[in-house]
C-alpha cells in the first residue's frame, strides 16, 4: 500500500462492539505482518444509528474519520472516490460516490441492515462469512479480461458504477428493530454524451485543442514545487504528448520505459527518441520471464481483482523502479478513449460490414472468450452461465441515446468500459502500491466533455485515426512519433509462455487445481498452449487467453483465499515446449494407428 490510506467503514443498525470486532479482523487480515491497534473511538452516533469509517494505513494504524475521500493523484480539491455521510433533521445519509473516469474503486456489501464499505476488495472478503466465487464475475472476467460493474467476482460484493453514487436513506428516530434499510438510490453524477454543437472546422479545433491540453497539464502540476515527477513513456503517441506538456511547463520529468527484448518487439527505442528530443532521462525497465514470475503473485496482490491483460506486471515492474526517484508518476492512459484511437477501427468496419446488432459486434470485437463457454467452462458451470447475458453489461455504455454518432458512441463505451472498469482502476491500484500518486492527463473533465464536440471525421480520417490529436501536437514533438502507426503495447505474451514461463504455467493451471476448483476444464492449459481450443486461438492469441486464465487462478489463491489444491502431473507442461510439441504429435499418431479398443 506504500503511504496511501484506505477506508473501510459501516453504516446502519447493529450492536457497535460486534462491528468493531469484524472490523479489526479485516483490517488485521489486510495489513498482514503490523500490530493493527483494536481500540476505535467511539464517534457519536444518532439514536439506534451506528456508523464508523477509518483511514487504514500501511503501518497498521486506524484513523477514526467522519467521512473519506481519495484521489488517485493526491490531489487535496478532487476526489476520485469518496464516502460521506450527511444528517438533517429527519433522515441520515450514507452517500457512496466515484468519479466518471473510474480512477478510484470502491466497494460494498449489505449484512442484516449494515451497509459496509472499503477502496479495496480485500478489506471486505474478512466481513463476508463464507465468500463464494461469483459465476457471473468469473463469465464476465472471461469475456472482457475484467469484471465489469458493477458485481465483483465475489458473491454480495458490489462497486460503485464510475460516474455514480449509491445512496442509503434511513430515519433516524426509528428504533432498530422495527426498521430496515431501504433499498439505495441510484444518481449519476456525470454522463458522456455528444454535445449539440459540432466542431468541423479543423484550425478551429487544433487551436481549441491546444488550449485545452496546456490547461489540462497546468490543472495537474498546480500542486507541485521543485520536486521530479516520473512519465511512463511506451513510445506511443499519448505519453509522448503528456511528457512533451510537462517539459513545456517547466516541470522536471525523469521518463521510464519497458525493455521486452529478446523476447519480444521493444518499443524503447521510440520511448528514447522521445526523451532525447525532450531532453529527459529516460530508464530502461526490463521484463523478462524470470522477472514477470518474480513479480507476478505481488501484482496480482496489488491490482486486489483479477485483471486478465499482459500489460499489468510488467507496468508493476515499471512502478516498482519509478517509486525509488518520485511520488508522483503520469501516465498516457486515456488518449485512445477520448480520442478514438486505433482499437476501434475493427468495430467501425464490423458495423459498417457486417451486422447491424451494435452490441453483438462489440462482444465479438473486444471479447476474450466469449462465445467459447462449453470449452473452457466444467458442464455444470457452463450450463449456469448460459442463463446470463453479457450484452446486460453493456448496455448502458452503448446506449444510443446519449450519441448519435458512431465515433462518440464508441469513444462513450470506451470511456465507461475498458477505460472506467480496466485501464484507469488498474492503474491507480498498481501506483498506490508503490505508494505512488498516479495522475493521467486525459482524465480532464474539461477536455474530455470538449471532444464530443468534435466531428467524426476530425477523429479519424481516412485509415489515420486521432487525427486531430495529431495535428495539435505535431509540432511538439518528432514526426516519427506523431505519425507512426501504433498498435497497442506487444507483450510478448506467447513467447513467455513458450519459453521461461512453460514450466511454471503447469503449476499455475495444473490440472488438478482446476478439477478442484470445479470452475475451468481441467485440460484448459494444455488445449490452448497446443492450439486444439479452437483455430481462431493461435499465435499472441494463445499468450493473451493463458495470461488471462493464470492471473485468475492466482487471483483465487492470493486474494480470494483459496487453498493451493495437490499438483497433478497430467499435463505436458513438465516437458520442455519443444519437447511436449513433439509427444503431442506422437500421441496424435499412435492414437490413429492403434485406436482404443471398444468395451
Amino acid at each position: 500500500m506504500g503511504g496511501i490510506p484506505h477506508c473501510l467503514g459501516y453504516w446502519g443498525y447493529g450492536v457497535r462492539n460486534q462491528l468493531n470486532q469484524q472490523l479489526n479482523r479485516a483490517v488485521a487480515k489486510f495489513v498482514a505482518g503490523y500490530n493493527v491497534a483494536l481500540e476505535l473511538p467511539d464517534q457519536p452516533h444518532h439514536q439506534a444509528l451506528i456508523w464508523s469509517v477509518v483511514e487504514v494505513l500501511n503501518s497498521g494504524k486506524l484513523k477514526s474519520v467522519d467521512g473519506f475521500s481519495l484521489s488517485a493523484g493526491g490531489f487535496a480539491h478532487v476526489a476520485d472516490a469518496w464516502v460521506r455521510i450527511q444528517s438533517d433533521n429527519s433522515q441520515q445519509s450514507l452517500i457512496l460516490g466515484r468519479e466518471a473516469f473510474g480512477r478510484v474503486p470502491l466497494y460494498w456489501l449489505q449484512q442484516g441492515e449494515v451497509i459496509w464499505f472499503a477502496s479495496q476488495l480485500q478489506l471486505l472478503l474478512p466481513i463476508l462469512t463464507n465468500p463464494e466465487i461469483n459465476l457471473a464475475g468469473l463469465y464476465g472476467y472471461t469475456c472482457f479480461s475484467y469484471v465489469p460493474n458493477p458485481i465483483t467476482p465475489v458473491n454480495h460484493i458490489y462497486t460503485i458504477p464510475a460516474g455514480n453514487e449509491l445512496i442509503w436513506q434511513s430515519l433516524q428516530n426509528t428504533p432498530h428493530t422495527s426498521h430496515l434499510l431501504p433499498p439505495p438510490q441510484s444518481r449519476t453524477i456525470h454522463q458522456w454524451q455528444q454535445d449539440k454543437i459540432e466542431i468541423q472546422d479543423e484550425q478551429t479545433a487544433i487551436q481549441e485543442l491546444q488550449t485545452h491540453l496546456k490547461n489540462a497539464v497546468q490543472t495537474q502540476i498546480s500542486d507541485l514545487s521543485d520536486e521530479p515527477v516520473g512519465i511512463f513513456l511506451s513510445g506511443g503517441l499519448d505519453s509522448a504528448i503528456v511528457a512533451s506538456l510537462l517539459v513545456q511547463a517547466g516541470v522536471k520529468v525523469r521518463a521510464y520505459t519497458l525493455d521486452f527484448s529478446p523476447f519480444g518487439v521493444s518499443e524503447s527505442p521510440y520511448a528514447e527518441k522521445v526523451a532525447d528530443f525532450l531532453h529527459i532521462p529516460c530508464q530502461k525497465v526490463a521484463a523478462t520471464p524470470n522477472l514477470i514470475k518474480q513479480a507476478i503473485i505481488p501484482t496480482v496482490k496489488a491490482l486486489d481483482l483479477p485483471f486478465g491483460d499482459g500489460v499489468t506486471v510488467p507496468l508493476y515492474l515499471l512502478n516498482q523502479t519509478a517509486s525509488q526517484e518520485t511520488q508522483i508518476i503520469f501516465n498516457g492512459e486515456g488518449g485512445d478513449q477520448l480520442f478514438a484511437g486505433w482499437t476501434n477501427k475493427p468495430l467501425i468496419a464490423a458495423s459498417v460490414y457486417g451486422e447491424n446488432d451494435f452490441t453483438q459486434n462489440y462482444l465479438r470485437t473486444f471479447h476474450r472468450l466469449w462465445g467459447y463457454e462449453t470449452q473452457i467452462f466444467t458442464p455444470e458451470i457452463s450450463t449456469q452461465i448460459h442463463q446470463l447475458s453479457p450484452e446486460t453489461w453493456l448496455q448502458t455504455a452503448l446506449d444510443p441515446a446519449y450519441c448519435s454518432g458512431l465515433l462518440h458512441r464508441l469513444r462513450r463505451a470506451s470511456l465507461m468500459l475498458k477505460g472506467a472498469q480496466n485501464i484507469h482502476p488498474r492503474a491507480t491500484n498498481l501506483g498506490f502500491a508503490h505508494g505512488l500518486r498516479v495522475r493521467s492527463l486525459f482524465c480532464d473533465f474539461t477536455l474530455a466533455n470538449w471532444t464530443f464536440k468534435l466531428a467524426g471525421e476530425l477523429c479519424l480520417k481516412g485509415s489515420c485515426e486521432k487525427y486531430i490529436l495529431k495535428r495539435a501536437v505535431e509540432n511538439w514533438l518528432p514526426p516519427e512519433i506523431v505519425w507512426r502507426q501504433k498498435r497497442g503495447m506487444g507483450v510478448p505474451l506467447t513467447s513467455w509462455c513458450f519459453n521461461g514461463l512453460w514450466y511454471q504455467i503447469g503449476t499455475w493451471l495444473n490440472p488438478n487445481t482446476l478439477k478442484v476448483g470445479k470452475h475451468l476444464q481441467p485440460d484448459i492449459a494444455a488445449k490452448i498452449a497446443t492450439g486444439k481450443l479452437s483455430a481462431n486461438i493461435q499465435g499472441r492469441r494463445i499468450g493473451e487467453i493463458l495470461w488471462l486464465l493464470i492471473m485468475w487462478e492466482l487471483w483465487k489463491i492470493h486474494i480470494f483465499g483459496e487453498k493451493p489444491a495437490p499438483k497433478s502431473w497430467n499435463h505436458p507442461f513438465w516437458l520442455p515446449h519443444f519437447l511436449s510439441g513433439k509427444l503431442s504429435k506422437w500421441e496424435k499418431l499412435s492414437s490413429s494407428r492403434f485406436p482404443t479398443p471398444n468395451p
